[in-house]
């Protein structure tokens, strides 16, 4: 580096100590008080710093921490995709640095606004970094994973605010916490030096309102904790097959598979269950194409004498010869009828589909499975005698505004069924598993989790896990979930939170680099 840059080894130590700590700070480690002052170092590393120093220090953070806790991606492009290592290795690295550009963005904003402006960095760290969340949330399809306030799911008081401002609210306490230390401990007193008429006056103020914004947060959370439930109660048996990934759609095991559904189905009966589930793609054949294994499916599904969710493959058109695939949940009724069909809408990029494919014929998808995928255009919402069932399909369960667009449409329910068997015994499971906390608070509706080799469980409508599975385990869980006709303030209004901040990081922007426009004005 340049003496201009102004970096040193050690401000490196502190962008890569801030994404270790960030690693911690998630599942399956879930030391989630770190995140509270995680991202201080990578604040003292850059808020001198120039511009490119900053950027590049961002970056090292960034890419530490999502090659800490996304490095499952080369579980399934190596073992699923055929993918040798060190391409996979390269493309983990790949996914990591695109993913390291927002705390790169964030590092080289927030330096740039600490050093040209009096604002503190209890203002500019929150609402800079929920602002870059809510991009990633939606740049190139999107890739939620793992934003800061998921980090909190099991910090119950606090988390309850999420049925306002969505996990974006999360994210900015943590971030606004980070900032208010970092103000008290170095921005305050090196400004105070470098400035004699320095006013404090704008720091204090930020300190306080942010102090009582927390404050009262965690009695908002305390209040939601500790009201009553009310509402129907629905009986849930869900059946985790724990399936391994290659048998799957192996003909040799489609007897197999099926005989592991059927037993653990039976054994949840004596549980008078108003509903059982299964996860994603748990039939091993093509629903509806496959007519003989259909007709024996629904044969069984009559002697379970119980409303049945199941994943399964189908197939929606015939062109040229090709049919048509979607990923799909499927609803029977105790007498095997189909009550509802919902195909998977937000379907995983190079998992499901290859985007662009007319533009890049030579690009095929990274992991091997049945086929291409078509995706779903309508949020359906399954009915059945005792629950509106919001029906989830694998990743789905990350988009906050995809969720709450079934809740809307009348879901009370929320069930997602996955299979996470492409990610082996890495954190994926569960952090996967932790996301659906939120969904959970944002619009109090019970979740109800169907995962082929784990983790299944129930979570209640202020995200309290009820029960939870293992992974890599063949089991069945049982338990009630208590249904609410509440629509939340985020259920209704979605991301203003989120908008809110981008306003301001507008301003913000605005107001520093544009000030001859004020003063024209």
């Amino acid at each position: 580096m340049s003496k201009v840059d102004g970096l040193r080894p050690t401000h490196i130590t502190l962008s890569v100590l801030s994404g270790i700590m960030l690693v911690f700070a998630f599942p399956p480690f879930d030391l989630y008080p770190l995140a509270w002052f995680g991202l201080i170092p990578l604040f003292v590393a850059v808020h001198d710093k120039g511009p490119r120093a900053s950027f590049l220090l961002g970056l090292i953070s960034g890419v530490v921490f999502y090659l800490g806790t996304t490095y499952w991606i080369f579980h399934s492009v190596y073992f699923y995709g055929g993918i040798p290592g060190v391409p996979a290795l390269l493309m983990v690295l790949l996914l990591s640095s695109y993913l390291g550009l927002y705390p790169a963005a964030f590092s080289w904003s927030f330096t740039l606004l600490i050093r040209k402006t009096r604002f503190t960095a209890i203002l500019i760290a929150p609402v800079l970094w929920v602002t870059l969340e809510l991009v990633r949330a939606y740049a190139f399809t999107g890739f939620p994973w793992l934003l800061l306030g998921y980090s909190q799911y099991r910090f119950l008081h606090i988390i309850q605010i999420a049925d306002i401002t969505g996990i974006y609210g999360i994210s900015f306490l943590v971030a606004g916490i980070n900032g208010l230390l970092f103000d008290v401990a170095v921005l305050w007193p090196k400004r105070s030096r470098r400035m004699p008429l320095f006013a404090p006056g704008l720091t204090v103020t930020g300190i306080v309102v942010f102090i009582l914004l927390l404050c009262a947060s965690l009695l908002y959370g305390t209040w939601r904790l500790r009201s009553g439930e009310g509402g129907r109660q629905v009986r849930v048996s869900v059946i985790q097959g724990n399936i391994e990934q290659e048998k799957k759609w192996d003909k040799r095991f489609q007897k197999d598979v099926i005989n592991t559904y059927r037993r653990l189905s039976l054994g949840v009966l004596g549980e008078s269950p108003d509903i059982i589930i299964w996860p994603e793609s748990a039939l091993p054949f093509i629903y509806d194409y496959d007519t003989a294994l259909t007709e024996e499916f629904l044969d069984f599904q009559r002697r379970l004498k119980t409303h049945l969710l199941t994943g399964s493959v189908v197939v929606k058109d015939v062109r040229d010869g090709r049919p048509y695939l979607s990923n799909s949940a499927i609803l029977l009724s105790p007498e095997g009828k189909v009550l509802s069909i919902y195909d998977k809408i937000h379907l995983v990029p190079y998992g499901e589909y290859v985007p662009l494919r007319r533009l890049f014929p030579f690009i095929e998808k990274l992991v091997v499975s049945i086929g291409d995928f078509v995706p779903g255009d309508e949020y359906v919402v399954m009915k059945s005698p005792f629950a509106r069932i919001a029906p989830l399909i694998c990743y789905e369960i990350i988009f906050p505004g995809l969720v709450r667009k079934f809740v809307n449409h009348g879901a009370d329910m929320i069930v997602t069924i996955t299979n996470d068997a492409w990610f082996g015994r890495t954190s994926a499971p569960y952090q996967h598993f932790s996301m659906a906390v939120l969904r959970a608070v944002e619009n109090r509706a019970p979740v109800v989790r169907a995962a082929n080799t784990g983790i299944s469980g129930f979570i209640d409508s202020r995200g309290r896990i009820i029960k939870r599975g293992d992974i890599f385990t063949e089991e069945t869980l049982t338990g009630e979930v208590t249904l609410r006709r509440e629509k939340t303030f985020y259920t209704r209004y979605g991301d203003l939170f989120a908008f809110l901040c981008i306003i301001i990081t507008i301003l913000l922007i605005t107001d520093t680099f544009f000030p001859e426009g004020k003063r024209g004005r």
